[in-house]
């Protein structure tokens, strides 16, 4: 289970402070397929950060029974003068896994050859989220966060991406933010809508879709 308890998110700009999320509270029960649907710069990536600890929020508090992911189109805790093998053999021992099983996996999912043993600093930012999938994927987690992931790659990646989503959905949770409507609707039962600080929730994911179709005609 995960709650987020009068979350708040402010960042300060120029002119101003901005408010992404604006008090709002939400529980995700175990095992529940949730779409994250939002005009871009809505707060939807950030509301996935939030959700998985690499964010904290300005206020409020989030509470987690269960082991979540960090963002999987979010590379950005990898250490760029660690090369892609060192950062899993590090991500594997934080999370008591084998660590060689998930090295393995990983290196086999992400299919970027060599760079897979160079700095992650010479990545570009399709292959830092390539490894950052194929490490997610080689660990075992309650709730897989995912940020529009599955748009990077070649045709035969991203039906890789999605046949192991498909896995994992037959046993874990799954947040999803994506622009991919077919995507939103196969794998979730229930959807967010993100606008304006505030996060309406729907169970019906044909009535989200709505809502958020005429918001970006609005």
């Amino acid at each position: 289970m995960i709650e987020l308890e009068h979350v708040t998110k402010t960042y300060r700009t120029t002119k101003g402070p901005h408010v992404v999320l604006d008090d709002v509270s939400l529980r995700f029960h175990a095992g529940e397929g949730i779409g994250v649907l939002g005009r871009n710069g809505a707060g939807k990536s950030t509301l996935l950060r939030i959700i998985g600890g690499a964010e904290a929020p300005t206020s409020g508090r989030v509470r987690r029974t269960s082991r979540v992911s960090w963002p999987i189109g979010f590379a950005g805790a990898f250490h760029g003068s660690l090369s892609g093998e060192a950062n899993c053999r590090f991500v594997a021992r934080i999370y008591a896994q084998d660590i060689d099983r998930v090295v393995d996996e990983t290196r086999a999912f992400a299919e970027i050859g060599e760079y897979f043993f160079m700095p992650v600093r010479t990545y570009s930012s399709g292959m830092r989220a390539r490894l950052a999938f194929g490490l997610s994927m080689a660990i075992d987690f309650d709730v897989y966060l995912i940020d529009e992931i599955t748009a990077v790659g070649d045709k035969p990646f991203r039906k890789k991406c999605g046949e192991a989503l498909e896995e994992r959905r037959a046993r874990a949770g799954l947040v999803l933010v994506s622009h991919d409507l077919a995507m939103i609707r196969r794998h979730c039962t229930r959807c967010l809508v993100v606008s304006r600080g505030a996060l309406s929730d729907y169970d019906d994911v044909d009535e989200a879709l709505k809502v958020y179709d005429q918001s970006l005609s609005a």
